[in-house]
């Protein structure tokens, strides 16, 4: 596999920490300049710090268009393009039936895991397809975005959409050099699972935290759909949990 991404220029919402900030350390390592959005400028800012000159820490609320339009533009500006989108921000809280779920905390979980995607699609777009080569769009998805879970209406629909979302964009803009693409990493090891733990609602809090990724396996795997080698992959929804992929990337539980 050829997994080099020097020179270009990535984007990755809710690099703050787990998967987002796994992945930015995974493609700077492999040469890519990395643009970090999350709205805890602290902790975007420490990861820069380590990271280094090849990183640039912009605070950023996905909800708010004008913000995503803004770090984007800020990316391009400062690296001289931008390559690559990866939709990762993404929230749980709170897990909570439908009859007594607080109807504004639900909606809040929808504009951050939905409408959050579509603005960084919308914003990046323009950007993208001035450029001669495109570039990458990918979203962080679910198996939730396929199956309901209880507690779970806000995240499963919210999830379900940008999937779609996803491959309205491939249908759009696929044949003008847009990669989409979607990753399902299956659980991973991060806060939201210590989040859904503590909810004790559905299978999904059973599990132990040994039976989860860790996030250097999406991060990896992130970093693979960058490159032409997953371009069998375009349009399509990859899941971490399919045996094939893994042992492709060379993970091993």
């Amino acid at each position: 596999m050829n997994n080099d991404l020097t020179g270009k220029t990535a984007a990755i919402t809710g690099a703050s920490r787990g998967i987002g900030a796994a992945t930015a350390r995974e493609l700077a390592a492999r040469g890519a300049n990395v643009v970090l959005l999350a709205r805890d400028r602290d902790a975007i800012a420490g990861l820069s710090g380590e990271i280094g000159a090849q990183s640039l820490a912009v605070p950023c609320d996905v909800t708010r268009y004008w913000e995503v339009e803004s770090a984007l533009s800020a990316a391009q500006s400062e690296y001289g393009s931008l390559d690559i989108l990866i939709n990762n921000a993404g929230a749980i809280e709170p897990v909570a039936h439908l009859a007594t779920v607080d109807p504004d905390a639900w909606a809040h979980v929808i504009d951050i895991n939905l409408k959050g995607v579509f603005n960084g699609m919308r914003a990046a777009l323009p950007l993208m397809l001035d450029q001669p080569d495109g570039g990458t769009i990918i979203t962080i998805s679910s198996g939730a975005a396929h199956n309901p879970l209880e507690g779970w209406s806000h995240y499963c629909s919210s999830k379900a959409g940008a999937a779609m979302l996803t491959d309205c964009l491939h249908l759009e803009y696929g044949a003008r050099g847009i990669r989409a693409m979607g990753l399902s990493p299956g659980t991973v090891a991060t806060q939201m699972q210590k989040d859904i733990k503590a909810s004790g609602v559905n299978p999904v809090s059973q599990l132990e935290w040994s039976d989860h990724i860790p996030p250097d396996w999406p991060a990896k795997a992130l970093a693979w759909m960058c490159t032409r080698d997953a371009d069998a992959f375009l349009g399509q929804e990859i899941s971490l949990r399919d045996q094939d992929i893994r042992a492709r990337l060379g993970l091993v539980a």
